[in-house]
């Protein structure tokens, strides 16, 4: 089911979300099936749970390729819960973003180049990765959402933050993600 996305303004999305207290349940199944079928009628590359109004650490990400961010490489398809992200090293890489919640706006954001990242799949399985450029990208904000986050907070430079249409023209701002 395709669920609502919460906008920046929206208090629920400032809240930090809790613990999944047990995988392989039905309601977290259809729980993750609303996310992917939210995430990818909105044409986005990654959804967290506190995004449609769901207090848990839960997060979805992944694609072949992305209309919103053609030149990324591709990113493994994956369903990450009670997330922990490690930088590996101080390197910041600064790239842009767009957010489902913050629709419209693009932002140059500073994220680490590399990180690990652990947490359990849908049956409690352990994930542990290494991740660097645009999918550590795409794992930092998302999770970043699980704290109450978004990106425009991460902005360092205001003069890389506007709206889509002005910044990237031929980008359809209203599939911003």
């Amino acid at each position: 089911m395709i669920r609502e996305i919460l906008k920046m303004g929206d208090e629920r999305l400032l809240r930090v979300a809790k613990p999944v207290q047990e995988t392989g349940t039905p309601a977290l199944d259809a729980l993750i099936q609303d996310m992917f079928d939210t995430m990818e009628a909105a044409g986005g590359v990654g959804l967290a749970a506190p995004q449609i109004g769901v207090d848990l650490q839960v997060v979805i990400f992944g694609f072949d390729n992305s209309e919103r961010y053609p030149d990324a490489p591709a990113v493994p398809r994956t369903i990450l819960i009670n997330p922990v992200i490690t930088p590996l090293g101080d390197e910041k890489e600064e790239g842009w973003e767009g957010c489902l919640s913050v629709p419209g706006l693009r932002g140059a954001v500073p994220r680490h180049a590399s990180i690990r990242y652990t947490g359990v799949d849908p049956a409690g399985t352990p994930i542990d990765r290494v991740a660097g450029g645009f999918h550590a990208r795409v794992v930092q904000h998302e999770c970043d959402h699980l704290i109450g986050r978004l990106y425009p907070s991460r902005i360092e430079d205001f003069s890389k933050f506007g709206f889509t249409e002005v910044l990237f023209p031929g980008l359809d701002p209203s599939r911003d993600d």
